[in-house]
């Protein structure tokens, strides 16, 4: 009879145990800028990601600029504890402008996010790389 080595197991802490799938909304530089993009509502935007934050039990919150300006809007998708316990990673959309964008970022985020649901695959079309420096940020 041969030993069976259990799993490791990953302890998480604190708030992080029970962390929703989060929206990062980028309103820095070009993100959000009704100047740059006069054809895009950016205030209902963010209404409609809160209100099925609301709704569905995720998060959203607003930062700064992410950094790749010339892909504005930019929304990072952060998995939930669960969604990164099933290997989720952040996920960078961009160009997210448009109604239907905003719609299948909140459906992907309302049926777990990354890890824990596929992507509407039309969003999969605008995935983009993080910068750099937001990559070498998330190994330290």
């Amino acid at each position: 009879m041969s030993a069976v080595t259990p799993a490791p197991r990953t302890f998480l802490m604190g708030a992080a145990r029970e962390r929703p799938c989060t929206l990062v909304v980028c309103r820095g530089c070009c993100c959000g800028d009704p100047r740059k993009h006069p054809g895009t509502d950016h205030g209902w935007q963010l209404e409609r990601l809160r209100s099925g934050a609301a709704e569905h039990g995720f998060a959203v919150r607003t930062t700064d600029c992410l950094g790749p300006c010339d892909q504005a809007n930019v929304i990072v998708v952060q998995p939930s504890a669960a969604g990164r316990r099933a290997g989720g990673r952040p996920t960078w959309v961009g160009f997210a402008m448009d109604d239907d964008c905003t719609e299948e970022v909140l459906q992907w985020a309302a049926a777990g996010g990354p890890g824990l649901a596929e992507p509407p695959v039309t969003l999969e079309l605008q995935f983009i790389a993080p910068p750099r420096d937001a990559r070498v940020r998330s190994r330290r």
